[in-house]
């Protein structure tokens, strides 16, 4: 048998590391088509001459665009055959990615715990994304729901593995040379700084973006995303293809300019749930919180650290929860992260 059919539940082993297929060299073409598919306008990823101003050599690809690349390259091994990806933990930004950069995947198998209805089982994967020079741009932690294969097979030892809350402010990398001492807010979009922003406070993003088929279908092959459910409309019961989860955190992002426009870039992802799942037509809303805030030893630069929610479009603004603890029907992501941002 020459094809693959993919991995199941069964077929992984605790402590396990793959390597995955098929490294990718990005250029200019995928960051247009980022901003292209998305409302993306952070000026440090955007303008050659703003990210020389700020201490960088150029303007380094978007953080999330890494971020897709890394995870997109998982997928034959990880979650070709998931039920859904369930969240992420444990996530830091290394170094910057550049145009001309090649990246390739490898995850650890860090956990494994079969399901009660013993049809399915949750893998947790350590990811470390690297460049051409086999130095760590990117790693983080996720777990996903996959099915079994056969579901006579005894069930694995259940681990948890035992992930931090959140990375601490001491743990985040800040790019080498970033400066914000000399940061042009106008040319950034908004003159609102690290300092302007407290603990607790609430940002509505105001505009809204509906997910067509077509978009969604040109971004999860952007991405070499192959898991079925975003392709294949037989492989769920109500015959709708799933929108990538990572579609709806780019969109979150981007919502979320307007109002936060200096949180340049990501630097840690903390936690993530992908609450409900998204469907062609949805349209999507982002309000967010601030957590916490630190400084850093780079000049001018502050970190500043959020909960950017992706909603429906008609929910209720800043709710996520109900009084039973569980995410409300019309929350689709539940994001916790780390972000560089000018004093």
């Amino acid at each position: 048998m020459k094809t693959n059919p993919g991995r199941f539940f069964e077929d992984y082993r605790l402590g396990d590391v793959i390597a995955h297929a098929v490294p990718r060299t990005l250029s200019g073409g995928e960051r247009a088509l980022y901003h292209a598919l998305y409302p993306a306008r952070h000026a440090l990823c955007s303008s050659d001459a703003f990210a020389r101003a700020c201490g960088l050599p150029a303007a380094p690809m978007d953080d999330l665009i890494a971020f897709h690349t890394v995870f997109g390259k998982t997928v034959p091994d990880i979650s070709l055959n998931a039920i859904a990806n369930l969240g992420y933990a444990e996530g830091r930004w290394h170094r910057p990615v550049w145009a001309g950069d090649t990246l390739r995947s490898e995850s650890q198998v860090i956990g494994l715990k079969e399901n009660s209805n013993g049809t399915s089982g949750v893998v947790w994967v350590r990811t470390r994304g690297l460049n051409q020079r086999d130095e760590v741009v990117l790693e983080y932690v996720r777990w996903v729901m996959v099915r079994k294969r056969d579901v006579s097979l005894p069930a694995p030892k259940t681990v948890v593995p035992d992930l931090v809350g959140a990375v601490a402010a001491t743990d985040l990398i800040v790019p080498e040379g970033l400066d914000f001492s000399r940061y042009d807010f106008t040319l950034a979009g908004e003159p609102h700084r690290w300092g302007d922003y407290a603990v607790g406070e609430t940002i509505d993003h105001v505009d809204g973006v509906t997910v067509e088929e077509a978009e969604h279908m040109l971004a999860t092959r952007l991405w070499q995303n192959t898991a079925k459910v975003h392709f294949d409309a037989t492989n769920r019961e109500d015959g709708r293809r799933l929108i990538y989860g990572g579609h709806v955190i780019s969109l979150a992002r981007a919502l979320s300019f307007n109002g936060l426009a200096n949180a340049q870039l990501i630097v840690a992802l903390n936690a993530g749930a992908h609450a409900n799942p998204c469907f062609s037509g949805d349209t999507v809303r982002a309000w967010s919180e601030v957590l916490d805030k630190a400084e850093t030893t780079a000049p001018g630069v502050g970190a500043i650290r959020l909960r950017l929610a992706a909603v429906k479009h008609g929910a209720e603004p800043f709710a996520l929860k109900g009084a039973d603890g569980k995410y409300l029907p019309d929350v689709l992501l539940d994001l916790d992260y780390w972000a560089l941002m000018p004093l």
